[in-house]
């Protein structure tokens, strides 16, 4: 029987470069990002599809072409008359890359307004993936709209995965972004958080503090990514282990590392990895995108990684 993977959440163009003022126009979003990820990585057997909300527009008809060209599912991607996409340009400052972003007409921001098209879009799926910037973009009911239906996936069997990725600029308020994050975190199984981004806001110590944080909201498994720094994996049976990523060979752009990094550690635990051999693989994914530029590179070069 075939399983599938939901992801759900923003997709946006994307405009890099900026040489000479030319700019490349691209489409990516933190939840399509490891979607891409888990449809180059997962075992036989998987179907992949991305829940959000597109406008009416050209470049909406070009995005859900390409998302469809990956192999990832469009069929439950709403439109919405009179909106299109988000947009955001990447710019290089002083060594490090810098993001300007346009949301006001985001069709995405209303993904969450018809609750039985979002109901339908995750019936029968085997694992839902939403992020901090899925609850984000939403409005404060729109968020609750989301994370019920998300609980009605879980009741009926399937997994939910959560990865925090806090932006604070997309929040009214720390505290509401704190508390919301919070909120969401409670109903999944499967928590994947940055340290580095959650230590301000909640002011966990270590990433085993973030990490014992969210088992003790209810997760089963819990990975606190660090950047290059090692990941720790903490699980509700009782495994508490740092893993090291391998040294990179380059590092051209860091853009979707932590995507791929949950792409690559859910593909493996859905191929019966342990929650440290997923890990270890999803360091290596991840090793692999940061070497290329852009934060979707070519399945095939992290395929068999």
């Amino acid at each position: 029987m075939t399983k599938r993977f939901v992801s759900i959440g923003e997709a946006m163009i994307e405009m890099s470069g900026g040489e000479g003022g030319m700019y490349r126009l691209g489409y990516a979003g933190d939840t399509l990002n490891t979607a891409w990820y888990a449809r180059a990585l997962l075992p036989e057997g998987w179907d992949v599809d991305y829940v959000t909300a597109l406008g009416d527009d050209m470049y909406s008809g070009e995005m859900r072409a390409f998302i469809k060209k990956a192999g990832i599912g469009t069929e439950r991607i709403q439109t919405i008359a009179n909106r299109r996409p988000g947009l955001y340009m990447i710019h290089q400052e002083k060594g490090d890359r810098h993001f300007t972003y346009w949301r006001g007409q985001s069709a995405a921001k209303l993904l969450a307004d018809d609750v039985e098209a979002l109901e339908a879009a995750v019936v029968g799926a085997d694992t839902v993936y939403f992020s901090g910037i899925s609850m984000a973009i939403l409005a404060p009911r729109a968020r609750g709209k989301l994370m019920r239906t998300i609980v009605k996936a879980r009741d009926a069997g399937a997994t939910v995965v959560f990865d925090t990725n806090l932006r604070p600029a997309l929040w009214t308020s720390p505290k509401i972004m704190a508390s919301t994050l919070t909120a969401a975190a409670a109903i999944a199984d499967i928590v994947l958080p940055t340290h580095t981004d959650e230590a301000p806001l909640f002011g966990d110590a270590s990433p085993e503090a973030t990490a014992e944080r969210y088992l003790k909201l209810g997760a089963q498994e819990v990975v606190a990514k660090d950047g290059s720094k090692p990941a720790f994996v903490a699980t509700a049976d009782g495994v508490r282990q740092y893993v090291p990523a391998p040294e990179a060979e380059k590092v051209v752009d860091a853009t979707g590392a932590g995507d791929s990094f949950n792409g690559g550690y859910l593909s493996g635990r859905a191929r019966g990895l342990s929650p440290v051999e997923a890990a270890e693989r999803a360091h290596r994914v991840a090793g692999v995108v940061i070497g290329h530029k852009g934060a979707l590179v070519d399945p095939a070069l992290v395929q068999g990684v």
